[in-house]
């Protein structure tokens, strides 16, 4: 096993990968966009890039490891036990460099069934169920580990808690792979571990109004699948620390960690507080940059906003919630969305795609642009073209006016 080590092992190696990677996911009108104060005029459209967008570190770190992995491990077969990274674009251009993507569903025999002895197995930005590792490890499978360093940071908060008998309560979507791998560590870190996940401010409301009256009826039918299987919410839930999968809205992540520390208060006494209550920064920078770019972008004022990333990516969908607050949010996986002025196949918050007509309306406009953290810049500058097009915007000229 080698997950610990960094297989881009040469300057070499490295600047191959990185190389690779920019001719995959490099885009011309980006760099543009950047020199330019992230900004494109012409006739009556105006294009606005938020000033933080795309990869994080995170996510360019698991992506350049894939790539030097297929140069480091020539002739081997190359695994991946889940989508690195919530993008379709960047998981294709894996399939198609020979990297296998192993089941999501199933035992971990099941799953894990074609993978033989001198096959390399890498572990997505999300990281792996403290389980699935455990068999990874105990098979000898050459290993490498791409968690993101802000999900390790959870992780270390949240086996803390289990040590010091506090129930982890995490907000997060409960089948996402972070929050998931999350929960696992929490089981792993000793023998009683428990943990709770909310999803949003509303659920943390409830639990909170439960908590204050000691009133636990219905909660297993409400909360069920979000918890631990040993947890007994009037006995477990007296002591509680805070965590959260790293890609949630940031500020609600901290209006849940206010509404949880009062009614800890209200139950427990602000003065015993620290013997029932925890809570540490665990919101990752990268998320809370796209999200304050966004902000920053509604207050300068665009008449809307289109949001380009996977449709299953969390922090992408987070930044649409932000952007229709202000004004119409369009979230597209890529340029093929945008059909025309007319019409574009959007996600809506908590829907599946639909196509939305009149979405471009003719007139002066001021479009908001940004991706997800696992968006590459590629597939973020294609939608601007495409964008540039249907307004009849020259986009080479604008490029090359540079």
């Amino acid at each position: 096993m080698n997950g610990d080590r960094d297989i881009r092992a040469t300057p070499d190696l490295r600047n191959l990968a990185a190389r690779e990677m920019a001719a995959a996911f490099r885009s011309p009108i980006i760099d543009h966009l950047r020199r330019h104060d992230f900004e494109i005029r012409s006739g009556e459209t105006t294009i606005r890039l938020a000033a933080e967008f795309g990869f994080c570190y995170g996510v360019d770190r698991a992506v350049e490891y894939a790539f030097a992995a297929r140069h480091r491990f020539p002739g081997r077969r190359i695994w991946i036990t889940g989508e690195i990274i919530h993008n379709p674009r960047v998981n294709r251009h894996l399939d198609e460099m020979g990297i296998r993507f192993l089941p999501s569903c199933g035992s971990l025999e099941e799953r894990f069934r074609e993978v033989t002895p001198g096959d390399v197995v890498l572990i997505p930005a999300f990281g792996a169920r403290a389980p699935e590792m455990a068999y990874l490890v105990d098979k000898g499978y050459e290993i490498i580990d791409t968690t993101c360093g802000s999900v390790l940071n959870v992780w270390k908060r949240v086996r803390q808690y289990a040590a010091d008998g506090f129930t982890s309560v995490i907000h997060g979507k409960y089948d996402h792979e972070e929050t998931a791998a999350t929960c696992s560590q929490v089981l792993s870190a000793c023998s009683d571990g428990k943990y709770l996940v909310v999803r949003d401010l509303r659920e943390a409301e409830e639990l909170a109004d439960r908590i204050v009256r000691d009133d636990f009826a219905g909660f297993r039918e409400r909360f069920a699948a979000a918890y631990s299987l040993e947890l007994d919410p009037e006995k477990h839930l007296s002591k509680i620390g805070l965590a959260n999968q790293t890609t949630m809205l940031e500020s609600e992540s901290r209006a849940i960690q206010e509404v949880l520390r009062r009614a800890m208060s209200e139950r427990y006494g602000e003065a015993n507080l620290a013997e029932h209550f925890r809570a540490f920064d665990t919101i990752c920078s990268a998320t809370e940059d796209r999200q304050r770019a966004v902000r920053d972008l509604l207050a300068r004022g665009i008449d809307r906003m289109v949001v380009v990333g996977g449709f299953n990516s969390s922090n992408t969908g987070h930044l649409v919630e932000i952007a229709s607050r202000s004004v119409p949010a369009f979230h597209i996986e890529s340029a093929e969305c945008i059909e025309s002025a007319d019409a574009i196949r959007a996600k809506p918050l908590g829907g599946d795609p639909i196509l939305v007509r009149g979405w471009l309306p003719p007139g002066p406009q001021t479009i908001g642009i940004t991706g997800g953290a696992s968006t590459p810049d590629s597939v973020v500058g294609r939608s601007i073209e495409r964008i540039m097009e249907i307004r009849g915007m020259p986009v080479l000229r604008s490029i090359s006016s540079s």
